[in-house]
């Protein structure tokens, strides 16, 4: 006897076997399809978050790179200004030499920062030297502008793997921008302390010592013996 096939009130194919058959599992005749998971964007937000973090993480390695190895003076991370650059980092050294340091954490932000006009024009740009800081191997040494160099993250370590070019990078224009930039910097500052001035702000040491019968009080550095590379004596 052949096997009899006929659908059941599920939609499902079913066999009668003769005695002795083997029994096959009852499939139903077309699968369910199942719906896509919709694309909300939360995975996508959570992952700008998470290169955001990141990049954020690169910029305050970067800010202490430049502090206590590069040993710049004066530092400054994502300050805004009108000439339309936004280094990650800048810092400035004795002699007023600028340092600028990018942060990418991906392949597309380093390729995206190529297309920018201040490195279509690096004349244009800001800092006498220039680095880009990545995560190891991110960046190949042949990658790099004409003169850069490059910080590679390892754990927690930095490393310098490519130095920079001996030649000063900054232009008359880009100095002329880095002064924009610090002038900006210094009015927010100046907002942000309204009705004092900076001036005002700067002498609070010598109304101090006025309080205090003309001495500073113990463990207050007097004005003329802070450490200050951009006085010139």
């Amino acid at each position: 006897m052949r096997p009899e096939s006929r659908r059941d009130g599920r939609g499902c194919d079913t066999v009668s076997l003769e005695p002795g058959s083997v029994a096959k599992l009852a499939l139903p005749a077309t699968l369910p399809i199942l719906p896509k998971p919709r694309n909300s964007g939360y995975n996508s937000s959570m992952m700008r978050a998470s290169s955001e973090a990141k990049h954020a993480q690169l910029v305050e390695r970067a800010v202490g790179w430049l502090r206590y190895t590069y040993r710049c003076g004066i530092i400054l991370s994502e300050q805004y200004c009108s000439s339309g650059e936004v280094p990650d980092v800048i810092g400035w050294k004795g002699s007023c030499q600028s340092v600028v340091v990018e942060c990418k954490v991906s392949r597309s932000d380093f390729l995206a920062d190529a297309t920018k006009p201040f490195r279509l024009k690096p004349e244009e740009g800001l800092g006498s030297r220039r680095f880009y800081m990545a995560p190891a191997g991110l960046i190949a040494r042949e990658e790099l502008p004409r003169h850069w160099g490059l910080l590679e993250c390892k754990g927690r370590q930095v490393q310098m793997s490519v130095k920079p070019g001996k030649q000063d990078l900054r232009s008359t224009v880009g100095l002329m921008k880095e002064m924009n930039l610090l002038l900006a910097s210094l009015r927010r500052v100046e907002v942000r302390i309204e009705p004092q001035t900076i001036t005002e702000f700067l002498k609070w040491k010598n109304r101090l010592a006025e309080y205090n019968g003309g001495r500073l009080p113990e463990g207050v550095t007097a004005p003329d013996e802070e450490q200050n590379h951009y006085l010139v004596t």
